[in-house]
């Protein structure tokens, strides 16, 4: 059955899009076809990742959800510049991206005039079916809002990522609490961003204690990443350093 991962954090700068993108690919690299969603319409990102331009886009997020076009209009085949050329012929494995617009004017458009929430879950249903999506990653916007509650509500799973910091501890309680009562049937927790030198297992302890929920990737603060500064997917850059392999990991646990 195909399954719907939100991945959240309850503040900015956690690394969200990065780690979504790369558990995106490795999916896809397992064989599976993959679409990524990007939500976060206030300040959408993820497409940098794949190093997707705007002069590429015929359709966004934004559009569908003015009745512009259909959601698979707004799909982007990025399966070439994720994991490398494959056949055209040959149906798996696949990346679809679905970006919203960097158009200051239609940022600005959505936050004046908002759009209709429950068009989203018609999307996300539109995809899985229509691009035989096997995972359909929905990468959202920090905090909670009403279209952060309906990603949550609709999730198979949520995946939510926190830094080793006293701020994220209390907003991801927030989070969990909500997770739980919108009875979200997984939930997993991956720390980012961990200095050299913390205890890793007494961090995990600490974590699952205080939320009841697993701990699925322990993700080391590197400099790497940081000198990537988003412009490609950091598992592909350098698939032997600890955080790709930890993020490895995750992705098998997601895979189940």
């Amino acid at each position: 059955m195909p399954k719907i991962i939100s991945t959240h954090s309850f503040r900015g700068g956690t690394g969200k899009s990065n780690t979504t993108a790369n558990l995106a690919v490795m999916l896809a690299r397992r064989g599976n076809r993959v679409g990524i969603i990007d939500t976060d319409i206030q300040s959408p990102g993820i497409h940098v990742l794949f190093s997707f331009s705007e002069r590429q886009v015929k359709y966004t997020l934004n559009d569908y959800l003015w009745g512009k076009c259909r959601i698979e209009q707004a799909a982007y085949d990025v399966t070439e510049t994720a994991i490398g050329s494959v056949s055209e012929k040959d149906e798996r494995p696949r990346l679809f991206l679905i970006p919203s617009s960097v158009r200051s004017g239609e940022i600005a458009h959505i936050l004046r005039e908002g759009y209709d929430v429950g068009l989203l879950n018609d999307g996300f249903q539109e995809l899985l079916a229509r691009l035989r999506l096997d995972y359909l990653f929905i990468d959202t916007h920090p905090g909670v809002n009403e279209e952060t509650l309906l990603s949550i509500a609709v999730s198979d799973m949520l995946i939510l990522i926190m830094r080793p910091d006293n701020q994220d501890f209390q907003g991801t309680s927030v989070t969990v609490e909500l997770a739980r009562r919108l009875e979200v049937r997984e939930l997993l927790l991956v720390v980012n961003k961990i200095p050299p030198g913390m205890d890793t297992g007494a961090l995990r302890e600490q974590i699952e204690g205080a939320y009841k929920a697993e701990v699925a990737g322990l993700l080391p603060l590197n400099a790497e990443i940081v000198n990537l500064a988003s412009g490609g997917i950091f598992s592909n850059r350098f698939p032997d350093h600890p955080f790709t392999q930890e993020l490895m990991r995750v992705a098998a646990r997601i895979a189940g």
